[in-house]
């Protein structure tokens, strides 16, 4: 299997795969309402990669080295025959990792299908228990029973469920320990992710920040927790609960970026490789798939791309000038 090294040293381990711009959600720090209201226009359907062409394309990746493949959004679970990509990536060679992350509105009534269709592993989006705040982060006032129950159900058909909650200062940095307390009852991992400045339109700013060192005291004062080891690669920082019961992940890329040990790309709905969560472009493959090329440019292009990767902006986030533009969380996926 070849190895794509970027100019930094990082080896390519890592495809994201973001199969829809569109949300059932309106996430303040995603995709809030007054930006991506009703008359916001969302990407045709026709300019969407096919799932041939996403299975084509992560095939390709997988033969480049990359071991584990995410299904993202937008929702995902909003793709019309989700379960169908899941079968044709679950079929390629080497058997990459294959995951999904959901904001777990839907999942109940998808979770069959994809562990039937060879899902590994879901990670569930879940900003607060409480259902008052859980309504008004996700503006659209949706029942967090529903989310509940749909990690019930990954459970249920044998799927590994890790929960995500972005912490935002004043708005729900009050629910980390309700979320620890579920969290330990339920059996999942629960993820707290620091609020970062994806794209232009989620308002960040640093003050609003809750910092992983933060998050481990607040955590602390009733559960005493234990880092578990180094980053290795992976985006969480881990800790285990010191009673034995469960483990924690921080994600802390505003106040200990991991960007030296990024291995990650991302692909949009329409096929636009992203080197950087914080990229403003990226580069067009659908119009080599729709244009002839056959795999070995295809591969090619794939490792030029990685090849002149240089992207560590996290590190550089205080030292440069922003970006001109940057792509939105809702398209790229996180």
């Amino acid at each position: 299997m070849t190895s794509l090294i970027d100019r930094r040293g990082r080896t390519l381990r890592d495809l994201r795969i973001s199969v829809t711009d569109r949300c059932n959600f309106r996430c303040g720090y995603c995709m809030p309402a007054d930006l991506f209201g009703p008359g916001h226009a969302f990407l045709p359907k026709d300019e969407l990669l096919t799932f041939e062409e996403i299975h084509r394309i992560a095939g390709i990746a997988v033969a480049s080295g990359v071991v584990k493949l995410r299904l993202t959004g937008g929702e995902p679970l909003l793709r019309h025959g989700i379960d169908n990509l899941v079968g044709l990536l679950a079929s390629l060679p080497g058997h990459p990792d294959l995951a999904i992350t959901t904001n777990g509105v839907l999942l109940a009534h998808h979770a069959e299908r994809l562990a039937l269709a060879g899902l590994h592993r879901v990670t569930v989006s879940l900003d607060a228990i409480d259902p008052a705040v859980f309504g008004k982060m996700n503006g659209t006032g949706a029942d967090v029973s529903r989310v509940l129950s749909g990690i019930e159900a990954a459970k249920v058909f044998g799927l590994p469920v890790k929960v995500n909650a972005v912490v935002q200062r004043g708005v729900n940095d009050h629910q980390i320990l309700p979320l620890i307390r579920w969290a330990r009852e339920s059996g999942v991992t629960m993820r707290f992710i620091e609020f970062m400045d994806v794209g232009e339109t989620n308002g960040w700013n640093r003050a609003s920040v809750v910092s992983a060192a933060e998050i481990v005291e607040i955590i602390s004062r009733e559960f005493p927790l234990v880092e578990v080891s180094d980053r290795h690669g992976a985006t969480a920082l881990r800790y285990r609960h010191q009673d034995g019961n469960g483990e924690i992940g921080i994600i802390a890329s505003v106040t200990r970026p991991f960007c030296g040990d990024c291995s990650r790309l991302r692909l949009s709905p329409e096929g636009r490789l992203f080197t950087c969560l914080f990229a403003g472009e990226g580069h067009d493959l659908k119009g080599l798939l729709r244009g002839g090329a056959d795999d070995a440019t295809l591969a090619a292009v794939l490792g030029g791309i990685w090849g002149d990767r240089d992207d560590r902006y996290s590190e550089l986030r205080d030292s440069q000038s922003q970006p001109t533009h940057k792509a939105e969380m809702s398209y790229l996926g996180g």
